[in-house]
């Protein structure tokens, strides 16, 4: 079904955006904080750099966060990918949620998540980015399962045993290897969801033929709109969408703007050495409506989510700076004339939809 977008702003007052955004219950699908607490960072003070505090996501009305338990290909080269993927899911439960229980609770399910909201408090979960993180073994991708991890990456930026990724570091298995296929299906029996930002797109199809549940993509835009190769193609969300998946919108802003992508070092080859990331052109907060509208358009309005990428992207968009300006998203969603109803699915329920069938197909087993 084709959708028709206003092309003229219409005015909505502040109290509009503030009963909309509180109806709304937001879910972030990837933030970066973790590379920071995990050094040290207390989350719970405001702080003038990076994205991510509890001041700013209490002002943003967060109501839950993937947190990454990001594990960096140099461990996996070090034999040290298990290692550090136990300090990172501590950082997450440590240092985020024990350390600040009147803000945080640690969230298992989509039950969870709504069951913080009614205490007040963000619910916290946890998402591995890496598939390297599991060291090749089921076994440890179970134990991951039980400390709390409700997603996994296949990849990083680089190949592993798993799956191809769509950086080009490392030797490429042709899309998911079996060892892919056997660890798919494992987190399909276990109830953790498939993430399959960062991978090749072989490895993309290659899942989607062998999943028994819907796969996400935590921090992925539309490749159609910035022609970058973490993005997902048409073709690509379609298929995630008839499949009951969700593309959830990077905002970093190669991700968004193909000028951005073309002035980053990042995206451009010709340009390493020559320019730092901060030389980077930045996206607008409109970047990020015409994603969320983009995906609507070609696969409907249950196939599109957050997943902001905070503090793991070095620029963000203007106006959407970090995780306090979520209500200037809402504002711009309104003007554009999208229904609350709509922005409510957006914003957290085609991703506790997700959920809900992954954990209901677990329970099959």
């Amino acid at each position: 079904m084709h959708h028709l977008f206003l092309l003229l702003a219409a005015a909505v007052s502040d109290e509009e955006v503030r009963k909309v955004h509180a109806s709304a219950l937001l879910i972030d699908s990837h933030n970066d904080v973790t590379s920071d607490t995990v050094k040290g960072l207390d989350i719970g003070v405001a702080r003038p750099t990076g994205h991510t505090d509890i001041p700013r996501l209490r002002k943003g009305g967060v109501g839950a966060v993937f947190f990454a338990a990001y594990v960096a290909k140099q461990y996996a080269v070090q034999g040290q990918a298990a290692h550090r993927t136990i300090e990172m899911i501590d950082t997450i439960r440590h240092d985020i949620v024990a350390n600040h229980p009147n803000d945080f609770l640690l969230a298992l399910t989509a039950a969870d998540i709504v069951a913080a909201r009614q205490s007040g408090r963000i619910a916290a979960l946890i998402g591995i980015e890496g598939g390297h993180a599991i060291e090749d073994s089921p076994r440890l991708l179970r134990e991951f399962y039980a400390l709390g991890a409700r997603y996994m990456t296949l990849t990083h930026s680089n190949h592993n045993h798993l799956a191809d990724s769509s950086g080009t570091v490392g030797a490429p298995n042709n899309g998911l290897s079996p060892l892919g296929k056997q660890v798919v299906a494992e987190m399909n029996r276990l109830g953790m969801m498939v993430d399959i930002s960062h991978v090749s797109d072989k490895t993309f199809w290659d899942l989607l033929a062998v999943a028994r549940t819907a796969p996400i993509a935590s921090h992925s835009s539309c490749r159609a709109v910035s022609n970058i190769a973490r993005n997902m193609t048409d073709e690509m969300i379609v298929a995630l969408a008839k499949k009951g998946g969700v593309v959830q919108i990077n905002f970093g802003c190669e991700f968004l703007s193909e000028i951005s992508a073309r002035s980053s070092s990042w995206t451009n080859p010709a340009l390493r050495g020559k320019k730092k990331e901060s030389d980077v052109t930045p996206a607008a907060l409109s970047d990020v409506v015409t994603h969320i509208e983009h995906v609507i358009r070609i696969a409907g309005e249950d196939a599109v989510g957050i997943g902001s990428d905070f503090d793991g992207v070095t620029c963000v968009p203007k106006g959407l700076s970090d995780v306090s300006q979520f209500p200037s998203l809402t504002r711009a969603l309104l003007e554009r004339g999208h229904a609350s109803a709509r922005i409510r699915k957006i914003y957290g329920e085609n991703l506790l939809r997700v959920m809900r069938a992954t954990e209901a197909a677990a329970e099959k087993h």
